[in-house]
């Protein structure tokens, strides 16, 4: 072999179960496009073996892999190293093997969140004015912490356990305030983007139950679920003619930056990635 032949890398996702991942599919295509030598590949792997399969990762020659249901908060105890962001999130999403073997855990749903909204609307400005968030799940906290950090001046917190979104709102502080559940139809009157987190509106789910009345014409729509691709909540906001950002754009956009940490290269994502994937919703 060439002395400057191109590593083989090695990464992958673990869940359990796992079959249902798209994220072989994307990085199995990022792989191909940029012409690297590598793979990612499904790791099914169960609650009680995560520490031994995550400790096998250096031994078995992998750059790291991404974390799945139900594994991303175990992982905050058996890791080495959390990124800052990772402890906000509560979450690991993407570890990381280092140069010494030791694992590193971040989160990229935050980022992939940010980028999505941005990419499907360019026009929303964070600090134009408040956000009203539904839900108060994994995802409800990267998504609180995407637009803290872009500067958006307010946001509402809904939840169907009210609970729940008074400990988050305590959690990430006075931009965050939590509001009774029945009080989110209201809620709506000075929003610029209102975001759904639930898994209402997903396939095989009741649909979410709000009323857009109160909600600004110009206020951005954004729904997390992909499956379907436009939900009954997408779908009321076109109709009255809000602008809308998917929920597929996140799933996306979160694979990014875990891909440039093992293969190190930051992919786009092309028109053919977007219908591969859906072609499989």
């Amino acid at each position: 072999m060439a002395e400057h032949a191109q590593p083989f890398v090695l990464a992958g996702v673990m869940g359990w179960p796992v079959a249902h991942s798209r994220s072989p599919l994307i990085h199995g295509q990022w792989i191909a496009q940029h012409g690297l030598r590598g793979a990612y590949v499904p790791l099914a792997v169960q609650p009680a073996q995560l520490e031994q399969a995550l400790r096998a990762l250096p031994v078995l020659g992998f750059a790291g892999c991404n974390l799945t249901i139900p594994h991303k908060v175990q992982a905050l105890s058996i890791l080495d190293q959390i990124d800052p962001i990772a402890r906000r999130i509560g979450a690991v999403n993407t570890v990381v093997v280092q140069a010494d073997g030791s694992l590193r855990g971040t989160n990229t749903d935050a980022f992939g969140y940010i980028e999505s909204l941005r990419e499907a609307q360019p026009a929303w400005v964070a600090a134009q004015g408040p956000a009203v968030v539904l839900g108060a799940g994994g995802a409800s906290r990267a998504v609180l912490c995407a637009l803290i950090d872009a500067g958006v001046p307010l946001i509402s917190l809904c939840n169907r356990d009210a609970g729940k979104a008074q400990a988050l709102a305590q959690e990430f502080g006075k931009v965050v305030q939590a509001l009774p559940w029945d009080e989110r139809h209201a809620a709506l009157q000075d929003a610029q983007l209102l975001v759904n987190t639930t898994s209402l509106g997903m396939h095989g789910q009741d649909a979410l139950d709000i009323r857009l009345d109160a909600l600004p014409p110009k206020a951005v729509v954004s729904d997390i679920v992909y499956v379907p691709r436009i939900t009954p909540l997408l779908a009321a906001a076109q109709a009255r003619g809000n602008p809308i950002a998917e929920g597929m754009g996140m799933l996306l956009h979160q694979a990014r930056p875990a891909f440039a940490a093992w293969f190190g290269h930051l992919p786009a994502i092309s028109e053919t990635l977007l219908q591969t994937v859906r072609s499989t919703l």
